[in-house]
């Protein structure tokens, strides 16, 4: 089985690549190959019985889906994980949450003018589910780490979104928990090719965030846990690829 692993900027896939605090579970990613494809780099390895496909994107909406296309259709990969980090709108939600998206929407699409909602064009759909069988491997994972995963609902629009009114907005017209700039492209990818998503986010800035924040150091630990998290995730897909061949 193929796998694509994928995050918007270079700090969310580097720790698959090289050595960190969680070293043991990456040791089977340090000898791969890069391939160049469609003006990106794409690092092919392995991890036991699975084939990895492992890119960032670069921001924003568009690069995320011409990477999830490339990765599913040019490199034939049959799930994919993405990690990476996003913004609270749910007030519950703090600093170093993880949260699992049940269901992606773009809150920056409008054609409301013609009559439609937010969020929704013709023969598409507002929100895009999350694969049930990824989210429950998702769930174990958290419970044998002892990790509070909350799921919800990711708004993603090409938009860094500062102003708390525009951020309530969302919150209330989308049901939304959180807000970031990729996520959704690469669901609404997955789901017109039938391919399996999973997309997990570490909260970034909240409504508890204070001056003394670093966002840097934040992003080089939260992509140490997101990676160690999606690295047990691989485990169990693994094992159930092993266990069906029994």
């Amino acid at each position: 089985m193929k796998i694509a692993i994928m995050g918007a900027m270079v700090e969310e896939v580097d720790p698959f690549l090289s050595a960190g605090e969680h070293e043991p579970l990456l040791r089977y990613f340090s000898k791969h190959e890069d391939l160049e494809y469609a003006g990106n780099t794409y690092h092919i390895a392995k991890y036991k019985d699975l084939e990895i496909v492992l890119a960032y994107s670069k921001i924003g909406k568009v690069y995320s889906a011409l990477t999830a296309a490339t990765m599913l259709e040019h490199f034939g990969c049959e799930k994919l994980l993405f990690t990476g980090v996003a913004g609270a709108v749910d007030p519950e939600l703090k600093i170093g949450d993880l949260v699992a998206a049940t269901k992606l929407c773009q809150h920056d699409l409008d054609i409301t003018a013609f009559g439609h909602p937010h969020g929704y064009v013709p023969e598409g759909k507002i929100y895009i589910e999350a694969d049930r069988e990824l989210l429950h491997i998702a769930k174990e994972v958290a419970d044998e780490k002892g990790i509070d995963l909350k799921g919800g609902i990711i708004a993603t629009g090409d938009q860094f979104i500062a102003d708390p009114e525009r951020k309530e907005w969302i919150a209330r017209t989308f049901d939304a928990d959180a807000i970031e700039m990729e996520g959704a492209s690469v669901a609404v990818v997955c789901d017109a090719m039938n391919v399996p998503f999973f997309v997990l986010r570490a909260i970034s800035d909240a409504a508890d965030m204070d001056a003394a924040f670093d966002f840097d150091e934040f992003l080089k630990h939260s992509s140490q846990v997101s990676s160690s998290f999606i690295m047990a995730m691989l485990e169990k897909i693994n094992n159930q690829l092993v266990d069906g061949r029994q």
